[in-house]
């Protein structure tokens, strides 16, 4: 009883927001040449946030620490089965799948774009420790273990990479959900767009994919099995390609852009 009562509230309130966005619907509009598609995915998240945003006493507590904990927490409930219907999506395609496995190999190596792209930025910009974590990765359950792990979450570190992880999951799926498309007008292949959708993030996935199934539905079996395959692989393979390639990279890139940078030669933080 108890637990309905802290609960039950954050329950109701989130299966009117997912009903209220099912109804809506997927919206399709023209950018020029290009259509865009949103997901009820993506309204459920601006109503969520907007919902937030009301200056009433009753829906902060709503949203109370205990109750945002409790949701993070057993979004893995929702997301399991997410994954092992995508994984069935994958089966029967797998012929055509492992006839390009090594394009979803090298895809792999996008991990360290976020390093070779964020990292000179995030520096320029002034940060130090944060940017360890802040550009290790997308900023997903892996990076945010791993740092969380070395340095703790009350680390500049700790606190970069969690700061990634909430925009991402607040504006992952919107931004996934408006960009596949537009890499498809610009003259992407489907199968391109689909594999590359695969980036760690199962809402991220979710929202391009089915974003591209929805303009070319002709294809939509294998824009989804392109673009699970890509996840699991990703899921698989990423903690490694984290850890033996994307760390180093980053410590050496760390200490040469700092020592530029601050006219001395600055550390690369290893805490036990």
């Amino acid at each position: 009883m108890k637990y309905i009562k802290n609960y039950g509230p954050l329950i109701l309130l989130v299966l009117l927001i997912d009903l209220i966005a099912e109804m809506i619907g997927m919206q399709i509009f023209s950018l020029g040449k290009i259509e865009v598609s949103i997901l009820p995915l993506v309204f459920a998240v601006i109503f969520a946030i907007l919902i937030y945003l009301i200056p009433w006493h009753p829906i902060k507590r709503l949203y109370n620490d205990k109750r945002v904990k409790f949701a993070g927490k057993y979004m893995i409930l929702i997301m399991l089965p997410l994954m092992a219907r995508y994984g069935a999506k994958v089966a029967p395609k797998i012929n055509e799948i492992l006839s390009v496995g090594w394009v979803f190999l090298v895809h792999e190596l996008g991990n360290l774009g976020t390093i070779l792209f964020g990292l000179p930025v995030a520096l320029f910009l002034g940060l130090r420790q944060e940017a360890i974590g802040s550009t290790l990765g997308l900023g997903r359950e892996g990076e945010l273990a791993y740092i969380s792990e070395k340095y703790t979450l009350d680390s500049p570190e700790g606190r970069g990479v969690l700061v990634i992880y909430l925009i991402g999951t607040i504006f992952g799926s919107i931004v996934f959900s408006i960009l596949a498309p537009l890499l498809l007008g610009m003259g992407f292949s489907y199968k391109a767009v689909a594999m590359s959708s695969g980036v760690g993030s199962s809402s991220m996935m979710t929202a391009a994919s089915t974003a591209l199934a929805a303009i070319v539905p002709d294809h939509s079996e294998t824009i989804l099995s392109f673009a699970a395959a890509s996840q699991l692989l990703t899921s698989f393979i990423g903690t490694y390609i984290m850890y033996f390639l994307a760390v180093p990279l980053q410590k050496f890139m760390y200490i040469h852009i700092t020592h530029l940078l601050d006219h001395k030669k600055e550390e690369y933080p290893e805490y036990d």
